[in-house]
């Protein structure tokens, strides 16, 4: 019975891999995407952070994916040295969720007329 459970939490552990793996692609090309047209548009002062807010997002959903499948690879009758490695990595990989988490949080909201204005704002002599 332990080894049907340990296989299928192995299975569904490397479902969670690879999903923070698909996960991550797709905020990459979101952000790459959001970076093209953000610059094409002249609003190049405010995409860093549009695509930064974007990105963060997508890699603290990738990181949740990861120490699900790290604490689902060590459930099943883990040694101390397995008990051990998982608190490292979640950890490290909470404290990262945590800083991306803050700095989400803390980023100023954005908006494309605002930037725009701004823009316009700059270009204006004085």
């Amino acid at each position: 019975m332990v080894e049907i459970v340990k296989s299928i939490s192995e299975v569904v552990a490397t479902c969670s891999e690879f999903t923070a793996v698909v996960v991550i692609v797709i905020g990459a090309i979101q952000a790459m995407g959001s970076a093209v047209i953000g610059f094409r548009r002249a609003n190049a002062p405010v995409v860093p952070l549009v695509v930064f807010r974007g990105f963060a997002g997508w890699l603290v959903l990738a990181l949740e994916f990861l120490l699900a499948a790290d604490i689902l690879k060590s459930a099943i009758s883990p040694t101390w040295n397995d008990i051990g490695q998982l608190a490292a990595i979640a950890a490290i990989r909470t404290f990262l969720n945590y800083s991306l988490g803050h700095d989400l949080r803390h980023t100023p909201e954005t908006n494309a007329d605002e930037a725009r204005l701004t823009i316009h704002r700059s270009e204006q002599p004085s």
